[in-house]
């Protein structure tokens, strides 16, 4: 899936088994030992889904499931030593969208992150959100932060093949093709240009992109941590 999860979890043992089972099936893993750190990752992070603990330090998973319903729509599992119905409905109120009780099996937790995930996708499958961007396909709008971003036609199409593939690296020729679907000689010079312009307006530092990056004697990629 190739999915970026948030575990909140204070017991060290925990995360690591879960981080072990779920890097097996090819999620992407990072980690908060309490509320506050992991409301922090998950701002700058954008993960795709959140494990929380109920009992942290500081910003507990029930103020932390609050505060990340505030900044995203991500799926949330709860892991909680609570059992009772009444907890379980009030972090399903709060706006988890599952709960399991501790002890867990750790085959079952990835069952139900790889099935909330493929709710998310199916939910939000007109739309990217990678690096602090959202991509909206259907209203071929592009937000940073939340603020609208004004992309030309050619802008958007180059930028919607580097987040659809993160990490992957494009030569000028494969996103001229693919924004343009043609190619002709001194296109290289064109693209350089469209990239330029395409991070004066998505980075807060052009000349030290963060998202769109350059590998040299090779073209671009997306990164989007």
């Amino acid at each position: 899936m190739g999915a970026t999860i948030l575990i909140a979890e204070d017991d060290r043992d925990i995360r690591g088994v879960l981080r072990l089972y779920l890097e097996s099936e090819g999620l992407e893993v990072i980690e908060a030992e309490d509320g506050e750190q992991a409301l922090a990752l998950a701002r700058e992070r954008a993960p795709d889904m959140a494990i929380l603990d109920v009992m942290m330090p500081g910003l507990d998973g029930y103020a932390l499931t609050r505060a990340l319903r505030g900044i995203s729509d991500l799926p949330i599992l709860i892991l909680s030593a609570k059992s009772r119905d009444e907890d379980k409905i009030l972090g399903l109120n709060l706006g988890a969208d599952d709960y399991l009780a501790k002890p867990f099996n750790p085959v079952e937790v990835v069952a139900r992150v790889k099935a909330q995930l493929r709710r998310a996708g199916r939910r939000t499958s007109g739309s990217l959100t990678a690096g602090g961007l959202t991509l909206d396909a259907a209203a071929l709008e592009v937000t940073r932060d939340g603020q609208s971003i004004s992309l030309t036609p050619m802008e958007y199409k180059i930028l919607s093949t580097l987040m659809r593939s993160p990490g992957r690296i494009f030569t000028k020729l494969q996103l001229y093709e693919s924004a343009a679907g043609s190619y002709f000689e001194g296109d290289d010079n064109t693209m350089m240009v469209h990239i330029s312009k395409l991070r004066e307006k998505i980075e807060e530092d052009p000349r030290n992109p963060r998202r769109i990056l350059t590998v040299r004697g090779l073209g671009y990629k997306f990164e989007g941590r």
